[in-house]
């Protein structure tokens, strides 16, 4: 291959490049991003960059030392992927032409229809959002975060600790049941109630009122909640509005195999936007997590490389981690589907336990809560007998 185009310049788009280079790759390297930034850090946004504790030089993921000899192509968005001619599109007009391509587009976080300029209200996905937040936040107040996922718990544990009133609102009965489960997603949730953080869940958004800027949350069940800032954190999209009509398979996402091949020949997805097969459980997954977005590129670069000749593996369990009220959650695996979970550490009443989920038996996920050490240990056994 004489060039090959990294289209996304986050940290998957990041691992790519450096997988290319470790492979022996020597030829052109173009990595396009649609931010002004150079690769970052994003988990720290929604908690140390939020809270004053670090800045963005500290967020660069870049090492000093490291050349990657790529030519970096940002604040360029790609508008489409010709197939024939093997081209990136760009929003500017300008052509990428390439003999691999590597989707790394990632995900956008989704907003609350009809919240377009009013002011106070935000998501958080990029250094950007999280600038603008963090200024908000700084005014002090009531802030409101509307979903009860990760990114809203960080957040609000965050802005806890700044002294502002938080509430959360989850339109599910129970915060994190898709990823953890209802009983732990509930244990975990636990955390804001131990903070003074008020938790309403099972009721819905209607919308919100404020002329100029945001001054209340309106549910359906009627009642307004009072909002110096609101914060919208219910998931985010994939990002491949791009490839549409490009012959790459979509389906939530990037549709890969076990190792990010797509549909079409020299294409290859990862991160977020990259709807990989998992043999595990027999079904493709998008993995909106660190650590795939680290990992998961070296095993699409060495497809690319081999022209497809390469016998898919088995990519290794999904891990996250999640950092609320100063407790370290860890999670590894899938709870979907499994019939039972056991406290089999501590005790979720101490919010210090570590829990394993199984089905027919067979352990399929372990959450730790507050128990690094013993997690860590339990993740290395249970990724080696699921390898």
């Amino acid at each position: 291959m004489r060039t090959v185009a990294v289209v996304g310049a986050s940290l998957a788009g990041l691992s790519a490049a450096r997988s290319l280079r470790k492979r022996g790759y020597d030829g052109r390297l173009v990595v396009v991003g649609d931010e002004l930034h150079r690769p970052y850090d994003r988990p720290p946004l929604s908690k140390e960059f939020l809270a004053g504790a670090v800045g963005e030089a500290e967020l660069a993921l870049e090492r000093d030392d490291e050349e990657l000899r790529a030519e970096w192509v940002l604040g360029a968005r790609a508008t489409g992927l010709d197939r024939t001619e093997r081209a990136v599109r760009l929003a500017d007009g300008r052509e990428i032409r390439a003999d691999g391509v590597v989707i790394a587009t990632g995900a956008a976080a989704r907003t609350l229809p009809g919240t377009e300029g009013l002011a106070g209200v935000h998501v958080l996905r990029t250094l950007d959002d999280a600038r603008a937040l963090r200024d908000d936040l700084a005014r002090g107040g009531r802030l409101v975060v509307i979903g009860g996922g990760f990114i809203g718990a960080e957040v609000a544990s965050t802005a806890y600790a700044l002294g502002l009133d938080v509430t959360v609102i989850e339109a599910a009965p129970t915060p994190l049941a898709g990823p953890l489960g209802e009983t732990m997603g509930g244990v975990v949730s636990a955390l804001h109630a131990d903070h003074g953080v008020r938790l309403l869940c099972g009721v819905g958004v209607k919308g919100l009122s404020g002329e100029h800027r945001v001054d209340a949350v309106l549910l359906e069940d009627g009642r307004s909640i009072p909002a110096d800032t609101v914060v919208v954190g219910v998931g985010a999209r994939p990002c491949v509005e791009w490839l549409e009509g490009s012959g790459v398979a979509l389906d939530n996402g990037v549709k890969c195999g076990a190792d990010g091949r797509t549909s079409v020949a020299g294409v290859v997805a990862v991160g977020d936007c990259a709807n990989w097969y998992d043999p595990h459980t027999g079904a493709h997954r998008r993995v909106e997590h660190w650590t795939g977005a680290l990992e998961r590129p070296d095993a699409a670069v060495a497809v690319l490389l081999a022209h497809g000749a390469t016998e898919p593996g088995a990519p290794r369990p999904p891990y996250f981690w999640s950092d609320q009220y100063g407790v370290k959650i860890q999670f590894v695996g899938h709870a979907a589907g499994a019939d039972s979970v056991t406290v089999e550490e501590g005790s979720t009443d101490d919010r210090s336990f570590l829990a394993v989920y199984r089905r027919a038996g067979r352990p399929v996920a372990v959450l730790g809560m507050n128990q690094p050490r013993l997690f860590t240990r339990r993740r290395k056994q249970f990724t080696s007998a699921t390898s």
